[in-house]
C-alpha cells in the first residue's frame, strides 16, 4: 500500500482517499480496507476511496465498505474524491471531472472552493426503479412499473418500502416520526432481508413538508452513518414517488444536508453538498508488516 492518505468527510459520512493509480493491485485488497477503516486498530472510517486509472474518463473510483465488500456508487463519496484530485493537484477542477465508477461514469462539477465551504455537484444520472436493477425480489402493488410502499415483513411487523437504485440499491420507508424508529434493529434486518438478494441500503424518512426531508440511514456494508448521499437522492425520488415532496429537496441528515434535484426534462438527479479534508497523513510500515503476517 502507498503509505500516504488523506481523510475527508461528506456531513460525516468519512473516507480515507489513496492515490493507487500507480498501485491496481490495492483494488483488490479487502482486508486491507477491513484494517484501515477499523476505528480501534487503524485509521477508521466508513470507506475506502481509490483513485484508479481511467479510459473513457478522468479517473475510476473504487470504493470499499468498512466491511471489505465493494461499493458500486457512493454519493458522498464522489464528492470527497472530486476534492481530493483537485487538492491533490491530479486535476485543476475546471469544467466537468467525468468519473468511472462501478455503476458507470459520473460527472462532477466544483461549486465552491473556498475554506469552509468546499460544495461539489455531482449528475447521478436518472433513477432505475424497475425491481430488476435493485435488484429486489419485491413487486410492484400495481403489477407493474416501479415498487412503491410495497409491504415487507419485518421482524413480526409490516413495512411499507419503495424501492429506488440510484447507483446502488435503496429501500426507504417513511415514517411520521423518526424518533421513534428503531434503526439498530430493523436496519440490518431489512438490508439482509431475503428480499434484497444483494443486500440493500435501508433509509427511514421522514417528510417535514413538500421540500423538506429528514433521513436516517443504515448503510450496506457500513451500519450506521451519518450520511448518504446516494440515499439522499433516492429519499427524493421515492418522495415523489409517493406524492409527498416535489423534485427539488432539502434532505437532511445527522451530519448536515443535501440540496437534490430530480429533474423533470433530463430524469437526472442532481447532488450537491460539501466536502470537507480532515487530516493527511502515513501508515506506518511496522502495521502494514503486521497486516501482512496476519494474513499470510
Amino acid at each position: 500500500m502507498s503509505n500516504s492518505f488523506v481523510k475527508y468527510h461528506g456531513l460525516g459520512n468519512d473516507f480515507i482517499l489513496v492515490d493507487a493509480r500507480h498501485r491496481p493491485e490495492l483494488a483488490h485488497m479487502d482486508e486491507l480496507a477491513v484494517a484501515v477503516c477499523d476505528r480501534h486498530l487503524g485509521i477508521g472510517a466508513d470507506g475506502l476511496v481509490l483513485v484508479l486509472p481511467a479510459q473513457d474518463a478522468h479517473f475510476t473510483m473504487h470504493i470499499f465498505n468498512s466491511d471489505g465488500s465493494i461499493a458500486r456508487m457512493c454519493g458522498n463519496g464522489i464528492r470527497c474524491f472530486t476534492r481530493f484530485v483537485y487538492d491533490e493537484n491530479l486535476w485543476d477542477g475546471q469544467g466537468e471531472l467525468v468519473v468511472r465508477t462501478a455503476s458507470g461514469l459520473r460527472t462532477t462539477h466544483i461549486v465552491q472552493a473556498e475554506p469552509g465551504q468546499f460544495l461539489v455537484r455531482v449528475n447521478m444520472q436518472p433513477p432505475r426503479l424497475d425491481p430488476a436493477d435493485i435488484p429486489t425480489t419485491l413487486r410492484p402493488l400495481s403489477g407493474s412499473g416501479p415498487v412503491v410502499e410495497a409491504p415487507l415483513e419485518v421482524n413480526g411487523q409490516t413495512l411499507a418500502v419503495t424501492c429506488v437504485s440510484t447507483g446502488n440499491s435503496h429501500a426507504v420507508v417513511f415514517v411520521p416520526d423518526l424518533d421513534q424508529v428503531d434503526l439498530l434493529t430493523l436496519g440490518p434486518a431489512i438490508e439482509r432481508h431475503p428480499a434484497f438478494p444483494q443486500r440493500t441500503n435501508v433509509h427511514f424518512v421522514q417528510a417535514l413538508d413538500t421540500h423538506t426531508l429528514s433521513m436516517r440511514t443504515w448503510e450496506r456494508g457500513a451500519g450506521l452513518t451519518l450520511a448518504c448521499g446516494t440515499g439522499a437522492c433516492a429519499a427524493t425520488v421515492a418522495a415523489v414517488l409517493t406524492g409527498r415532496a416535489g423534485r427539488r429537496t432539502l434532505v437532511y441528515v445527522p451530519g448536515g444536508h443535501l440540496n437534490i434535484d430530480w429533474r423533470e426534462d433530463t430524469d437526472d438527479v442532481y447532488m450537491t453538498g460539501p466536502a470537507t479534508r480532515v487530516f493527511e497523513g502515513e501508515v506506518s510500515p511496522e502495521w502494514i508488516g503486521l497486516l501482512a503476517q496476519e494474513n499470510a
